[in-house]
């Protein structure tokens, strides 16, 4: 770290050493917020973001003062980026799919339509209100089904074409949608419930093994065992990365690194659980990709420049304004009807609220807080977080960057 005075305001530059260990001073500051603010909890705020803002506006202080400013060398935020999209991919076992049956296909089904839709509502009004197709897109799917790590990929993406300020918008839609998703998703599915006077079928025998699938063996995992698992991650990591470049000059446009990792990582997953060539671990990967995804968020958001956004507001807030509307429209209207108009169905409604618009764990916090009141949905439970954290991408990734390719190049 040094300090130099440059047009009269502090500047102060940190090597990545010390902007990766600010980053995990200001995670850690994150979950003690978090602990202490009972709003953050109900509405699932992750604590990276929490820090991370918490910094953003320390920085807007510096500059709208003229006293202070810094400068970051953010050497390791793309690779974690990189290894916990990784670390997703490894979670994709084709054996959850065969799980879940027919209502898990007519639900992935539902959730690729809702992105889709997503990205065309940002694209119809960004038409209307000039605003750029970029910022569109990134108060769309990308930030609403894919939350705050693919807001912020993307963002990077976009950022390499022109767009300076995308990474920004993307984390503030992300963090936008996560609030919106619980505040909507609880209401909505107790409105269906009582509304059509549903109750849990308490004789269903729906299989709840899933668990089984990612468990881990009783077996202690040796150090080998561990380094493996390591190896395989960054391996993935490292085809993922050439298999996007060579994408990219498919397709003529800067394909995200991340995607081609990710995809990489379900082959990968899908292939060793038939030769068994190494023995894969799934919450020791899901552990590393915690960790990463953590630090990567710390890493992006507190360098982001919070001033910059100004100028954007009024036209992200309409596109975002409209997700909300959709959402809560089509979840009511179409999806509960497509999903069998039943108590199952009324759960899983309020579940693709919280990760149609936020993340995984803000659905899960809405069917959790509707199952405590009106009783157990397994499918639900089941199918819901299986969508939400992988299957989804399967459709909204492509799509997405046919909407990039289309709107924005």
């Amino acid at each position: 770290m040094n300090f130099e005075i440059v047009d009269n305001i502090m500047n102060i530059n940190l090597d990545p050493t010390l902007t990766l260990a600010l980053a995990g001073i200001l995670l850690l500051v994150g979950y003690s917020v978090k602990k202490q603010v009972n709003a953050l909890n109900k509405y699932c705020i992750p604590a990276p973001v929490i820090g991370g803002f918490i910094f953003m506006f320390i920085t807007f202080i510096g500059h709208k003062t003229g006293a202070f400013k810094f400068n970051f060398e953010n050497t390791f935020q793309s690779t974690f980026m990189l290894a916990f999209f990784t670390t997703v991919g490894l979670g994709a076992s084709i054996s959850l799919l065969k799980k879940g049956g027919k209502l898990l296909f007519i639900y992935w089904l539902c959730c690729g339509a809702v992105a889709t839709i997503q990205n065309t509502i940002g694209i119809c009004v960004s038409k209307i209100t000039g605003l750029e197709p970029a910022y569109a897109l990134l108060s769309s799917a990308i930030s609403m089904v894919g939350g705050h790590g693919a807001a912020l990929a993307y963002g990077d993406t976009f950022k390499k074409l022109g767009y300076e300020i995308a990474p920004l918008v993307g984390a503030a839609a992300a963090t936008f949608g996560l609030i919106s998703g619980v505040m909507i998703g609880g209401p909505l599915g107790r409105r269906l419930i009582e509304k059509n006077n549903l109750k849990p079928d308490n004789s269903e025998n729906f299989d709840t093994s899933v668990e089984n699938i990612n468990a881990s063996s009783e077996k202690k995992l040796s150090s080998l065992d561990i380094i493996k698992n390591v190896v395989v991650i960054l391996i993935c990591m490292a085809i993922g990365s050439l298999v996007s470049k060579q994408i990219g000059k498919l397709i003529k446009m800067d394909f995200p690194t991340y995607v081609g990792a990710m995809f990489v990582a379900v082959i990968v997953r899908n292939v060793n659980e038939k030769t068994k060539f190494y023995r894969f671990d799934y919450p020791l990967v899901d552990g590393i990709g915690d960790v990463m995804l953590n630090l990567y968020l710390s890493l992006a958001l507190m360098t982001l420049k919070l001033w910059e956004l100004s100028d954007l507001f009024g036209g992200v807030m309409i596109v975002l304004a409209c997700q909300i509307i959709f959402m809560i429209v089509i979840a009511y209207f179409v999806i509960f009807r497509i999903l069998g108009s039943n108590y199952d169905a009324a759960v899983m409604c309020a579940g693709l609220c919280g990760h149609g618009l936020g993340a995984t764990p803000s659905a899960i916090v809405n069917m959790t807080a509707i199952n405590e009141k009106y009783g157990m949905s397994r499918k639900a439970m089941m199918i819901v977080p299986i969508v939400g954290a992988f299957l989804v991408d399967i459709i909204y990734q492509p799509v997405t960057i046919w909407f990039i390719k289309t709107f924005v190049q």
